[in-house]
């Protein structure tokens, strides 16, 4: 999501750190592509991955035609920025393979000098850090690994430069839980939680945040708040470079689609919502774009949204982030109200009042 976010804005994005990810429109709205030749997630015996097996001279070539119809920014953008790559040997997710092409890619538009590439940590498919997670080399929950490695910390440095060092102290800012249905209706169904974060680092509340800076955080599949709770947006290691260098986070969140077509709550990089999902257009892209826009005054705040009423099973509910499940039973978020038990044969409606609050009842 950080490569489409970044090709598709090139014109107002300055960079981007990768951690595991692919060339642009590597999966080509396919699914089957995207779990066998950019990734190995399929079966286990349907990895296709090899050295050059995106295609990037394909996927130059859409790009050049998405920048020429304008679906994406000009691809001259693209020149000044500074990209931040890192892929671990030891990744069974996302193989080097697929990460080396990425480097292929971006340098077709890039001076290598801008171009950073980190490949000799032995890290599983995971976020590094060098002070919270499971071991460097362990796959699983929360994809954070302690591998004695700030990769937040590098990455900012690289896109940003000098930074003074991050605060040693617990983070001093304060996180703002805001409602993406203001930038995207019912985004539940389209992959996308009620609910978004922002940090706020000391010093940026005042003046309109004057002189600090935005960096948008884009969390992999299974490390929405909906998987891991807070985890990620506490431990991923961006919350103390910001608090010491004024750099305001914007943490969006993807959500599942249940059964089969986003179980994980990945950001849409492979067509599970939307045919336009790589270009400007696309709901996901277009929905974090107007979060930017508000937040460095590129655009009028949107009005606020009409009252929402979702009618579903209970369970639907609790898996779409709408309640949760309490001793086996579904509680509506915000207002705790008893839905009765969390299962597919009870049904209920919830209205949304507020960010992440629902009370039971109906809609005029």
């Amino acid at each position: 999501m950080a490569v489409q976010f970044d090709v598709a804005y090139s014109a107002s994005v300055m960079g981007a750190g990768v951690v595991a990810g692919g060339p642009y429109y590597c999966a080509r709205g396919s699914v089957a592509k995207a779990t066998t030749i950019c990734s190995c997630t399929g079966t286990p015996y349907s990895c296709q991955v090899a050295p050059g097996g995106t295609g990037v001279n394909s996927l130059v070539k859409l790009t050049d035609q998405n920048a020429a119809n304008g679906t994406v920014d000009p691809t001259a953008g693209l020149a000044s920025h500074r990209i931040w790559m890192l892929s671990g040997t030891a990744d069974s997710v996302v193989p080097q393979a697929v990460m080396n092409d990425l480097q292929t890619y971006y340098r077709h538009y890039i001076n290598t000098a801008n171009i950073f590439y980190k490949q000799d940590l032995p890290a599983q498919h995971a976020m590094p850090t060098d002070n919270y997670g499971n071991s460097c080399d362990k796959l699983g929950s929360p994809y954070i690994n302690n591998c004695g490695y700030d990769a937040a910390g590098e990455l900012l440095k690289w896109i940003y430069g000098s930074l003074n060092n991050r605060a040693s102290a617990s983070p001093a800012g304060r996180f703002i839980e805001f409602d993406q249905s203001e930038f995207l209706s019912d985004p539940t169904s389209h992959g996308m939680a009620a609910s978004g974060y922002l940090y706020v680092p000391p010093g940026c509340d005042s003046n309109g945040g004057q002189g600090c800076r935005l960096h948008v955080v884009f969390h992999g599949c299974l490390q929405d708040t909906g998987s891991v709770g807070d985890t990620y947006l506490r431990h991923a290691g961006y919350n103390a470079w910001a608090d010491s260098n004024r750099i305001v986070l914007l943490y969006p969140q993807a959500a599942p689609i249940y059964p089969l077509t986003n179980p994980n709550a990945c950001w849409d990089w492979f067509n599970y919502d939307d045919a336009h999902y790589a270009q400007k257009g696309g709901h996901q892209m277009a929905a974090v774009k107007q979060m930017v826009d508000r937040l460095t005054g590129g655009a009028a705040p949107p009005p606020p949204p009409p009252t929402q009423c979702f009618t579903s099973s209970n369970r639907d509910h609790v898996l779409a982030g709408r309640a949760h499940d309490s001793l086996f039973r579904a509680l509506a978020n915000g207002s705790n109200q008893n839905m009765g038990l969390d299962n597919i044969f009870i049904h209920s409606t919830l209205k949304r009042t507020g960010p992440n609050f629902y009370v039971v009842g109906s809609c005029p």
